[in-house]
């Protein structure tokens, strides 16, 4: 039985999103497997079999299969023998997880009573519908052309799927976004005061966390200090104000979450080598 990273071994270059075609004409295939991005997995020929700690389950191509990360056995079979097995698998890790309920926060609610939880599931299996038979039809044309799929349109993509999914299946899918509870409320503090004037130590208090807990845990989630994220994501916001509102930079720098002009000029030069007036006069001329 052979061990396989996932989409690590599937795909050359390191992205939080994938839509791959994977097909095989071997006629039982069982491998262990390490998840370390969330799957989507659609059959389109042949029978897959996952096996995790705690449950398996057996699907065909009336059916998909929503896998959270982890070590899970797959067993893939070919139907009818001899034929190809064929699948399109949709890989999406925590942190594109994240951004989706952050990016969407009036998705539906689930209700439940009161005491009630959400059991977390390291999979779930759903049947195909006409929506969802017609977007795996997109996937398949988009796979069919032989070029590779932009990442924007995997991002769409991906987004599109989700947006129905928690439409018709919330509750299932809220026992993913359960499953990393914990990096979505970190991020969504982070997140909602990207214009505010806050400090670092201000941010860990409302997190409950000391300071310097504070900044170990955001390097391990965004992969960079907090000053440097913070300081690049409020001057792309404020070049974003300069040119596509055409605001004076006199009227931005609160909006950033700055107190004074002098210091917002100061931090924006920091980023982009120019003091927003000059910013603003060389993109306005250039487009002229």
């Amino acid at each position: 039985m052979d061990t396989f990273n996932l989409p690590m071994d599937l795909v050359p270059e390191n992205d939080n999103v994938h839509i791959i075609a994977y097909q095989s004409s071997a006629n039982v295939v069982k491998n262990k497997i390490t998840m370390h991005s969330n799957l989507f997995s659609f059959l389109l020929e042949g029978v897959k079999t996952t096996f995790y700690a705690d449950k398996s389950a057996q699907i065909d191509p009336s059916q998909f299969v929503l896998l959270s990360c982890g070590n899970c056995i797959m067993s893939e079979k070919n139907a009818p023998e001899n034929g190809i097995y064929r699948s399109i698998l949709l890989f999406f890790d925590n942190k594109i997880l994240s951004d989706f309920f952050i990016r969407y926060p009036g998705l539906p609610q689930v209700h439940l009573e009161q005491g009630a939880a959400i059991p977390e599931q390291a999979f779930i299996t759903f049947h195909l519908d006409p929506f969802l038979r017609n977007f795996l039809h997109s996937l398949e044309l988009m796979l069919a052309g032989g070029r590779p799929i932009s990442r924007a349109m995997r991002v769409l993509k991906f987004e599109e799927l989700m947006l129905y999914m928690v439409d018709k299946y919330p509750q299932q899918v809220l026992s993913l976004r359960t499953a990393n509870r914990e990096e979505y409320d970190f991020r969504q503090a982070v997140e909602a005061h990207i214009e505010n004037n806050i400090t670092i130590d201000e941010l860990a208090f409302l997190c409950n966390m000391s300071t310097s807990t504070f900044k170990r845990r955001f390097a391990k989630v965004y992969g960079i200090a907090p000053s440097k994220w913070y300081l690049q994501k409020r001057m792309e916001m404020a070049a974003t104000l300069l040119l596509n509102n055409r605001e004076k930079p006199s009227d931005v720098y609160h909006k950033v979450g700055y107190e004074n002009h002098s210091s917002f000029s100061q931090s924006f030069k920091q980023v982009f080598g120019l003091t927003p007036s000059e910013y603003q006069q060389q993109k306005m001329t250039a487009w002229q």
